[in-house]
């Protein structure tokens, strides 16, 4: 999936930046009414634009006097990184790069809004093989330190593999297709569209995707957390605005259909090809899912998958000395170091939606 990674953005940059934890400024905290936040093209954020496109975010940051920007950057991993220095009040990113990325960086950040998990958006692709255990040996063509190599870290260890069993060989997203049909390339890891695109392909299997560990690379609206705190309308007008863009293009009738063609074609296809997106994406359409999906034991685990690949990856900084450095608090409890949290996952935004509070 992600965000080109799935998500969009020129995902060639993700090595450098994922490394980038060290010295970011602190963003301003004093209460406030004028805010920016950004966010980049993937299929679970299109919704972001709409808002702006539609107005729907000014209606919003109206209600509770507010001026809200919503920006949209070509380049997912510069977003975060401009999140992360304080350029934007909140960023929507990835469970992975948030930890990973401004929590790794000493960014206190909440994720106010969960919206989807990848359900097939990524996957894993042999050439003339349809069993994953068949790539034991195997060069692995993928974007080194994306969500795609976090896959495949998860699809080895399904089969009772390791890293170690196969090469990775990092390849931009840009390179993937015309990569996967040249001699000596036999499996690729990767989201779509370009997913789609390698599968499509004679003699292409996909042996492994990301609806085989549903829920574990989620989509988000990260906001930093002391900007919250000190301007919580901010968090209710994004999760106002996000719920009823939800309401409608969930919708089966002509308006739902409207609201999707468009945002699909803001993404680069059309009403079918942005469906067939949705398919493999698992959107949380109500405020009452994403809640009760942030509120499960599983989130927790989930995190702590993400935490140990990272910190094998040298992911959280160089001064970390456990997948636990970290503390990671979620309705379910704290993976990590309680007294250093700054991933947190709120679902209160959320649960105001669901009761109708906002």
């Amino acid at each position: 999936m992600k965000p080109c990674e799935t998500s969009g953005g020129s995902t060639m940059k993700r090595l450098s930046a994922l490394l980038l934890t060290l010295t970011f400024s602190s963003f301003s905290v004093a209460a406030t009414d004028s805010f920016k936040v950004c966010w980049s093209i993937y299929v679970g954020w299109m919704p972001w634009g709409y808002a702006a496109e539609q107005k729907i975010m000014d209606k919003w940051a109206k209600k509770y006097d507010l001026d809200i920007e919503v920006v949209q950057i070509n380049d997912y991993i510069e977003s975060i990184n401009q999140y992360t220095t304080g350029e934007f009040a909140a960023c929507a990113m990835t469970n992975m790069d948030a930890l990973t990325i401004p929590a790794a960086g000493g960014v206190d950040s909440t994720a106010l809004i969960v919206g989807d998990f990848s359900n097939g958006n990524d996957g894993v692709v042999l050439k003339g093989s349809d069993k994953l255990k068949d790539i034991k040996g195997q060069r692995v063509n993928l974007v080194e330190l994306s969500v795609s190599h976090y896959l495949l870290a998860r699809g080895l260890e399904s089969v009772g593999m390791r890293e170690s069993d196969v090469t990775v060989v990092n390849t931009s997203d840009a390179d993937m297709v015309a990569v996967f049909p040249t001699e000596g390339v036999t499996s690729v890891a990767t989201w779509n569209p370009l997913l789609s695109e390698i599968t499509s392909m004679p003699g292409a299997n996909k042996v492994f995707d990301s609806s085989q560990i549903p829920g574990e690379i989620i989509d988000l609206m990260v906001i930093n957390t002391e900007v919250l705190k000190a301007n919580p309308k901010l968090g209710k007008a994004l999760t106002g605005a996000w719920y009823e863009i939800m309401a409608t293009m969930s919708a089966k009738d002509k308006t739902g259909i409207a609201a999707r063609t468009t945002m699909g074609v803001a993404s680069g296809t059309d009403l079918a090809g942005y469906e067939a997106q949705l398919a493999s994406t698992q959107m949380f359409y109500t405020p009452a899912e994403a809640v009760a999906f942030t509120k499960s034991a599983a989130l927790k685990t989930t995190m702590k998958n993400v935490a140990e690949f990272s910190f094998a990856h040298g992911l959280l900084g160089d001064g970390a000395p456990d997948a636990g450095f970290i503390g990671i608090e979620t309705p379910s409890g704290v993976f990590g170091n309680k007294a250093n949290i700054k991933f947190r996952f709120d679902p209160s935004y959320m649960q105001m939606a669901a009761d109708g509070k906002l």
